[in-house]
């Protein structure tokens, strides 16, 4: 069934045609969010503002269109997709206000949640949700689930923590809490709605029973249904509407800003991790715990500690624990490391006399216990890294009263057990009962079908009815307990339910069946599959963790929707279907746009690299095998042609002058698909002079000039014209070193260039060809090498260097060869940092900044930035790539005068959309240092 023609024709008006997206692919794409259901939009819209939300609603209002919000699709239970009109937040939700100190913080929806603790980490402040998906989730998905996690418990989460909010509601009318004109206005054209809610929270006071239960209910850690403890902690309307939308997922409003009280952020902090010799024993300790000074105790069972084993820095008798064992994590954190001290002697007191069968001792050490927390982090993608393939992970959320933990525990052991889920693991925040099980499921026949249904049942009565806990503690209820509501509340509080969504929703437009469902099967629905694609993305979740870190999500396609369509195109094309069109879309949209840099296997909870797919597709359509030959066994007179090429664009620039050049440098790529040309294009760089070695006392360092480097000078405009060359060379000696450099230079190249365009033979060839010249210029590892660019570094680190070569990115050399050497005086004017894929791949980032910080008083990292899109030639030929990935990023360094990086290709790009000069890191090294004076004698 199609959409309404009016509602359409307004939403043309409203919103501009490339913010408004109905073909199969793009519809497919945002289809899917982190849950394992899969509803396909007639329409998806990004909005950029409020106003724009407001039409869309009083359209779909008018004209009785379903709705769904989504911010960021991390959410697990299906609440965040729609058969109807998808509402997907752009980049123009990212607003903050910082207020008293850090103590509140106002933000729009779209801020990811991890931002929003880098702006309170100087105030010494975070807010109180702490979700697991922190890094890629946005406030809007936090407060509309009521998201919490590992440290929050009950006390900080959204709800908890509200101090105002700024609401939408079905109708489009608008509520700005901490407004008062809005509040008064509100007042006026919706008295009898704010009238109703009071009514309904007298009534519901007066019910002790139904009240009783409620605080019960919340008590515990409880996001299932609607929020009804807004109807007994408040009896101001206003106080009840705005903790309502807390958790609401959106079937009551959308949320368009929120203002948390913030929480402080501890700086010392420990960690332990205790192994008991039984459930019993472990879940009797987390009363004890929860009455000490712990910000966090995490329970693993002996399967999930069995699906970590083997990971590296995992102490080796967690081999050997008994069937039985089950572990507790514990963090205590405290302003001052004395009173850590005092803390964590208190605990270990307290836990004194329980049986223990293991433990790691508290440590303050950072590399234990990042180590503890990520094993206690990978047990969920450990998971779904051996899961089959076809299969999803399902991730069910649940709370037990703290008392009855241990049965809980057991009960379900007792139910994987009985329906065959062998692979299924539990962990949880025991402080608050809440219990994480992870199992794989398939959807691919009847059978696994009602399999799923028989064990969801069971758990269902296990945790709502025997032990009256909560089916959903943090991941929303969503369609996958939307079933359940009434089993887990009754019938009082369902009813209740229903009347404060037909209160606020009338035409029941926002988020049909999620969270409040007439269907009985809702959750066995509309079940996403998850066909085989290839197995280097085989496992991939659809969580989205990898999507903020994409240049191109926002353009084309993420990384999760890569996979997506791509697991898509290979189950239509087994199915005997037309892929031809779909395959001509995912070109561009999938392929083309890709920077394959593999930020998104940093954030990958089960590393997939989906450049490493986009690579293998490339291979597999390149055509052109004797030119990449040719080009191998001809490096030097091709480095000799971009030369002359680079010569000829700045002839023409000299004839023609800048602006004329740069109209048709873009009307031929608009027209022919020529590489574009910008005031930032490099000028040739002038043939290296290169000087055998010489005997004497210096120590030798290798210098291995990246081909971009001996290729590319500066732009013509830029007012440092000393090549990266010639600078790193006169930084290296001015440090004491003879520069040396590999023979035969031009015609060696990392394979970089080939690899990135698919043609992984002529790349592993050109390598080590480079590595057998370093070899023998080195004296076989005896010198350190200098790479003077941080991709072509990595490239050659990637897949195994030879163990007897020291390689160094110009980060890592500086950082251990030359401060030592070096007198640095800062210089006061801002310089603004880049760090690159390559560096961050490399684990250079801080080190980085680090050094910029030694040569500058004010050090400014734009925000948001995390790969610059240039991707080698990408700036050249789809330059569209680098401007949508630095769109943000020339306000951002508008007070600098000068950026930083440590790859020639990313400086062209940085250059061109920041209005400021980007450079290597060696530039700014050199100018702020002199070499350091050696003690006599």
């Amino acid at each position: 069934m199609s959409l309404p023609i009016p509602f359409l024709a307004e939403a043309e008006r409203l919103i501009p045609r490339e913010r408004r997206f109905d073909d199969p692919l793009s519809t497919l794409a945002f289809g899917t969010d982190a849950s394992f259901y899969r509803l396909i939009p007639k329409l998806v819209v990004r909005v950029e503002s409020e106003e724009e939300v407001i039409g869309l609603l009083k359209a779909a209002h008018a004209h009785q269109v379903p709705v769904t919000f989504r911010a960021a699709g991390t959410s697990l239970s299906g609440q965040a997709i729609s058969d109807s009109v998808l509402i997907v937040l752009g980049d123009n939700w990212n607003g903050r206000e910082i207020r008293a100190d850090g103590q509140q913080i106002r933000l729009q929806p779209g801020v990811i949640g991890a931002q929003a603790n880098a702006w309170l980490a100087p105030f010494g402040r975070k807010i109180g949700p702490d979700p697991a998906s922190i890094n890629a989730c946005k406030i809007g998905g936090i407060v509309a689930n009521n998201a919490s996690g590992m440290c929050c418990g009950t006390a900080q989460n959204s709800y908890q923590t509200l101090a105002g909010i700024r609401l939408v509601l079905a109708d489009g009318t608008v509520l700005d809490t901490e407004d008062p004109a809005s509040v008064a206005a509100f007042q006026q054209s919706h008295g009898a709605l704010l009238e109703r809610l009071a009514e309904l929270g007298r009534e519901t006071r007066a019910n002790t029973e139904l009240a009783a239960k409620i605080r019960h209910k919340y008590r515990l850690k409880n996001t299932t249904g609607l929020a009804l403890n807004a109807l007994v902690d408040y009896d101001q309307p206003l106080d009840i509407l705005s903790h309502l939308m807390v958790g609401s997922e959106g079937i009551l409003g959308f949320i368009s800003a929120v203002t948390y009280n913030t929480v402080p952020d501890h700086p010392h902090k420990a960690s332990a991790l205790i192994v008991f010799p039984t459930v019993e024993s472990c879940c009797q300790a987390v009363p004890v715990l929860k009455r000490q000074p712990v910000s966090a105790v995490e329970l693993l069972d002996r399967r999930a500690l069995r699906s970590v084993e083997n990971m590296q820095g995992m102490p080796e008798w967690v081999k050997h624990l008994s069937a039985g064992a089950c572990a507790l994590l514990v963090e205590s954190r405290a302003a001052t490391r004395s009173l850590l001290h005092e803390q964590l002697a208190q605990i270990n007191a307290a836990i004194a006399e329980f049986p223990v069968e293991k433990q790691v001792d508290f440590s303050e050490d950072p590399a234990v216990y990042n180590q503890l927390w990520r094993i206690r982090k990978d047990t969920f993608p450990a998971v779904g890294a051996v899961r089959q393939t076809g299969t999803t992970v399902i991730i069910e959320d649940v709370t037990f009263p703290v008392e009855q933990l241990a049965e809980g525990v057991n009960r379900l052991l007792a139910l994987f057990d009985r329906h065959g889920y062998d692979e299924a693991i539990i962990f949880g925040h025991a402080l608050e009962g809440n219990l994480h099980f992870v199992f794989t499921q398939g959807f691919d026949s009847p059978e696994q079908v009602q399999r799923y249904s028989a064990f969801m049942d069971e758990v269902a009565q296990l945790v709502a009815v025997e032990y009256g806990g909560s089916l959903k503690a943090e991941h929303g209820t969503g369609r996958n307990m939307a079933p359940f509501v009434e089993l887990e509340w009754g019938q009082d509080a369902y009813r209740l339910m229903w009347q404060i969504k037909e209160l606020l929703d009338p035409a029941g437009i926002l988020n049909p069946d999620v969270q409040l469902s007439r269907d009985p099967r809702i959750h066995l629905k509309h079940l996403k599959p998850l066909p085989a694609a290839d197995q280097l993305v085989d496992r991939c979740i659809e969580c989205g963790f990898c999507e903020p870190v994409c240049p191109s999500r926002g353009l084309t396609l993420s990384p999760r929707q890569r996979i997506v369509i791509w697991r898509d195109i290979q189950a239509r094309k087994r199915a005997g279907l037309d892929t031809a069109q779909l395959e001509r879309d995912y070109q561009y949209q999938g392929i083309d746009t890709c920077a394959a840099t593999g930020l998104c296997a940093q954030r990958c909870p089960v590393n997939i690299n989906t450049g490493d797919l986009v690579r293998k597709l490339r291979a597999g359509a390149a055509s052109h095998q004797g030119s990449a030959d040719w080009l191998a066994g001809h490096f030097a007179t091709a480095l000799k042609g971009a030369r002359l090429t680079l010569l000829a664009a700045d002839g023409a620039r000299r004839l023609l002058g800048a602006p004329l050049l740069g109209k048709t440098s873009r009307w031929l790529h608009q027209r022919a698909g020529l590489p574009l040309w910008t005031p930032a294009m490099p000028q040739a760089a002038k043939p290296l002079q290169i000087s055998p070695p010489i005997a004497d006392e210096r120590p030798r360092v290798v210098y291995l000039a990246a081909c971009v480097s001996r290729a590319m000078g500066p732009a013509a405009g830029d007012a440092e014209q000393v090549s990266l060359l010639d600078k790193t060379r006169a930084l290296l000696e001015k440090a004491g070193y003879q520069v040396v450099f590999p023979d035969n230079l031009d015609n060696l190249c990392c394979g970089q260039p080939f690899a990135s365009k698919g043609y992984p033979a002529q790349a592993d060839a050109k390598r080590q060809e480079l590595i057998d010249a370093l070899l023998k210029a080195s004296r076989g590892g005896l010198d350190p090498i200098y790479c003077d660019t941080s991709p072509c570094t990595l490239r050659l680190l990637q897949d195994g260097l030879d163990p007897r070569l020291q390689l160094h990115d110009p980060v890592k050399f500086i950082r251990t060869q030359l401060l030592d050497k070096l007198d640095f005086e800062p210089q006061e004017q801002p310089v603004a940092v880049h760090v690159t894929c390559s560096t961050q791949h490399l684990g250079e980032a801080q080190g980085l900044i680090d050094i910029v910080r030694r040569c500058t008083t004010q050090v400014v990292i734009p925000e948001g930035i995390h790969c610059c899109g240039f991707a080698g030639d990408k700036g050249f030929t789809t330059p569209e790539l680098n401007g949508h990935a630095l769109r943000s990023l020339k306000d951002a360094v508008q007070h600098c005068t000068e950026g930083v990086s440590t790859s020639r290709t990313c400086e062209i790009g940085l250059s061109s959309h920041s209005g400021i000069d980007y450079h290597g890191l060696v530039y700014l090294v050199d100018r702020v240092t002199r070499p350091r004076a050696r003690p006599l004698g």
